[in-house]
């Protein structure tokens, strides 16, 4: 018992990792609004973030355009829509209400390859602006930000500079666009030298685009990815439809519940299919689009996970129903949904900005604790399982389940090994320098849960041969043996025992 209890501990422990690594996803967006957020203090400056992604070269190539309205097909931006900075009544009293410039907010766009170039470090110095000091030296001007100048890119690391005017209380940056003509991760900064001007305020946004649509550089590979997987939901939907139909006299209930997987399957990655396309090609996620993928998907890690509990307990193969159990089952699977279609919702539809470290283990945690539990309770009742059909000695029966153990013992041991990636790759990447490679972390989850059905569906395949992993009262199994390995028409075990009387009288003859 104790070992038990022990393999259970670390069986838990090691669902908790895959729950936190495997889940959290960051939410990806095209469009950065700003609602009137306030600056933030680093060092000698007030600082706001206004958004990072993976860009990748313009296809071609031109210089930046002070119009919005410019077409720009086949080319890659970063556009500065209505972006609008409210100072306080109190700093801008302070002005000369004649004086032109009476206040900066500087904008630094850059790829994060150069992000040594911003700032004092250069100067052995962790100042981000520009003071009297470093002004005589000829290395900076007093009131802005440090840049160093790339050697093989003059233009970069780009700075944009928008003034208030006398006493003015809101500057309006020009609705500049930025073309980016080389690949990279690019970092967006607002950044205020001046400390009267704490307190003040940004609003508007600004538009990211690739040369092929709107999808940020992490998730464009993920519509690609979205529609492979569907077709090949597709794909085993056929088959799977194909031995239902041939073999529908032999169907059990079980049969239905993976036919259901299999359909939310290839619906949800139909629907991040089109959610992808059209996030392409508006630079906004359809909310409507979005919510029925995310549905889809809460519905399916639900099912999924039931089917594979309902699996190891012996459903249909060892015990014809789930008897007491099953309230059980339906109070967790609908805590379960629950979890899950919060967490994707907010995962997917809330602000890229406000999603907080915060926020996303708060809504982690009920998740990873009913994952925990799903896991538990699957290897538990897996164990009890392999257990009873040793004792009943059904060797057709305890070889199919012991398949299903040593997939699910590979699923667990390519999990671990991933989520030594993914810690590996998280800890040595914390800039996302690795942006183009990031979306094998999620696709690599999609595919073992794939996997995990495909091998469920070869097991328990329907065939003319039901009683290798179906139910049958009254049949012993020595009896279901014989049938399971009988390869032409199906004997029943009455039709056996009037062969044995038969047997009988002609012996007494």
């Amino acid at each position: 018992m104790e070992e038990r209890e022990s393999c259970r501990t670390r069986i838990g422990l090691l669902a908790i990792f895959i729950c936190l690594c495997g889940s959290i996803i960051g939410v990806g967006c095209s469009i950065h609004e700003y609602r009137n957020e306030a600056f933030a203090r680093r060092s000698n400056a007030l600082f706001f973030h206004g958004g990072s992604e993976g860009l990748h070269a313009s296809k071609s190539h031109g210089s930046s355009s002070q119009s919005s309205d410019t077409p720009l097909r086949g080319k890659s931006f970063i556009r500065f829509d209505r972006v609008t900075f409210t100072r306080s009544k109190e700093s801008s009293s302070k002005k000369n209400d004649m004086q032109q410039n009476t206040g900066l907010v500087e904008a630094i766009i850059l790829d994060v390859k150069d992000r040594e170039k911003i700032g004092g470090s250069s100067l052995k110095s962790e100042a981000i602006c520009c003071n009297r000091n470093m002004s005589l030296e000829g290395s900076c001007k007093v009131g802005e930000v440090i840049i160093q100048k790339n050697s093989d890119n003059p233009d970069w690391p780009k700075r944009i500079k928008t003034f208030f005017e006398g006493q003015n209380e809101q500057a309006v940056m020009d609705p500049i666009t930025v073309e980016i003509n080389n690949t990279g991760m690019y970092y967006l900064y607002f950044v205020i030298c001046d400390p009267e001007l704490a307190g003040t305020l940004i609003e508007g946004r600004t538009v990211w685009r690739n040369p092929d649509g709107y999808l940020p550089g992490k998730m464009a590979p993920l519509m690609t990815f979205s529609g492979i997987m569907s077709f090949a939901y597709l794909v085993l939907g056929l088959g799977w439809f194909v031995r239902f139909v041939k073999h529908w006299k032999d169907i059990i209930h079980l049969h239905y519940h993976i036919t259901a997987v299999i359909a939310l399957g290839m619906c949800e990655m139909a629907f991040w299919y089109f959610e992808y396309s059209n996030f392409n090609s508006t630079g906004t996620r359809p909310r409507d689009v979005t919510l029925w993928a995310v549905t889809f998907t809460a519905v399916k890690k639900t099912l999924s996970r039931l089917l594979l509990l309902v699996v190891s307990m012996g459903y249909g193969v060892v015990r014809p129903t789930l008897g007491g159990i099953t309230s059980k089952l339906i109070l967790l699977g609908t805590a379960y949904f629950i979890a899950s279609e919060s967490y994707e919702l907010v995962q997917h539809l809330g602000n890229i900005n406000d999603f907080s470290g915060k926020t996303a283990l708060f809504l982690l945690l009920p998740l990873t604790f009913l994952d925990t539990t799903f896991i538990l309770w699957i290897f538990s009742s897996l164990s009890k399982t392999l257990e009873q059909l040793q004792m009943k000695r059904n060797m057709v029966k305890l070889e199919l389940y012991r398949k299903f153990t040593n997939s699910l013992a590979v699923s667990v041991l390519l999990s671990i090994a991933w989520i030594g990636f993914e810690l590996y790759f998280n800890a040595t990447d914390p800039l996302s320098e690795l942006w183009q490679i990031y979306w094998i972390i999620p696709a690599f989850w999609i595919l073992l849960a794939y996997a995990l059905l495909v091998v469920i569906c070869v097991l328990w395949a329907p065939s003319q041969n039901p009683t290798r992993y179906a139910y049958f009262e009254g049949a012993d199994d020595s009896n279901e043996e014989g049938l399971a390995l009988t390869s032409g028409n199906k004997v029943t075990v009455d039709s056996t025992a009037r062969l044995g009387d038969d047997l009988e009288e002609n012996k007494r003859v």
